[in-house]
């Protein structure tokens, strides 16, 4: 069972954090000079972030197929005002697409606001500009059967 206290990964989000970990374990910058101590500091706040997210993470087992949108489903999206559906996968983002669907952290605006949602309800949020945006949930699916070939 997912809930949204831990990070949902899929297993090559997975994959890619602890190789990103092993290379800034790596890449340590030498020398004493302002940029070198600023950079070896991010480098380690992210390094902790890592290992924060590694600790606590799902990775790869499916919320329950039960339509509601949680980490670990892939959730279609209507806009009010567009006939235009979006597909994403809310979970945790590294910087790359799962399977050609977009990543939506359940931590953005978008990912808080449909939190337990379900098919046909409306959430509202707040985009960075400022503005409130309408959402209708279309659909949510275990991203398992997501990225399982149809029969």
């Amino acid at each position: 069972m997912t809930t949204s206290a831990r990070p949902w990964l899929t297993p090559r989000t997975h994959r890619d954090l602890l190789a990103e970990r092993a290379d800034l374990v790596r890449a340590r910058s030498t020398g004493d000079d302002p940029d070198s101590i600023v950079q070896n500091r991010h480098r380690r706040a992210r390094i902790r972030r890592i290992d924060h997210i590694l600790r606590a993470a799902v990775v790869g087992e499916d919320p329950p197929d039960d339509g509601i949108a949680e980490p670990g489903m892939v959730l279609t999206v209507r806009y009010d005002g567009t006939d235009t559906a979006e597909t994403f996968l809310l979970g945790v983002r590294t910087g790359t697409k799962q399977d050609d669907l977009e990543v939506c952290s359940p931590d953005s605006p978008l990912g808080r606001a449909l939190a337990g949602a379900r098919p046909g309800e409306e959430r509202t949020h707040r985009v960075p500009g400022g503005a409130t945006v309408r959402v209708i949930l279309v659909d949510a699916q275990p991203y398992g059967k997501f990225r399982r070939p149809a029969r």
